[in-house]
């Protein structure tokens, strides 16, 4: 069976993994999932992550972050998906918490976060928010 959503799969298994208090959580790979890691690690919301090769297929080995016993990550949501597609430019971007969360930008320029993208003035597709 196909999967509709990966990006929201790879959303919703980490959330499960940190409220279960998992050390890590292991997904599908696939390069605009090592983008989304990428910007998490890069933000600290998450340890790291690693790319595991074993035979044809490759998982993506997500490292997950507490401090003083909870997840870093509180609020985790999909905003833009396959049937709703959400794109805004540089200076529609969202605000998260005030600019104390994330918004994760798949943009021209790659994948990034709403802060880089507004300071590279390039807009795009709103993949999801990070608080």
């Amino acid at each position: 069976m196909s999967m509709t959503d990966p990006i929201a799969d790879m959303l919703t298994r980490i959330r499960n993994a940190q409220m279960v208090q998992k050390s890590h959580v292991e997904v599908p790979h696939s390069k605009l999932k090592e983008a989304v890691a990428k910007v998490l690690h890069d933000e600290g919301y998450i340890a790291g992550y690693e790319v595991l090769r074993n035979g044809p297929k490759a998982t993506l080995k997500v490292a997950l972050k507490y401090y003083a016993g909870r997840p870093v990550i509180d609020r985790i949501e999909r905003v833009s998906r396959p049937g709703l597609r959400i794109y805004r430019g540089a200076d529609e971007l969202p605000k998260v918490q005030n600019g104390l969360g994330i918004a994760i930008v798949s943009t021209p320029k790659g994948v990034m976060s709403d802060r880089e993208a507004r300071k590279a003035r390039v807009g795009g597709e709103v993949l999801c928010i990070v608080a």
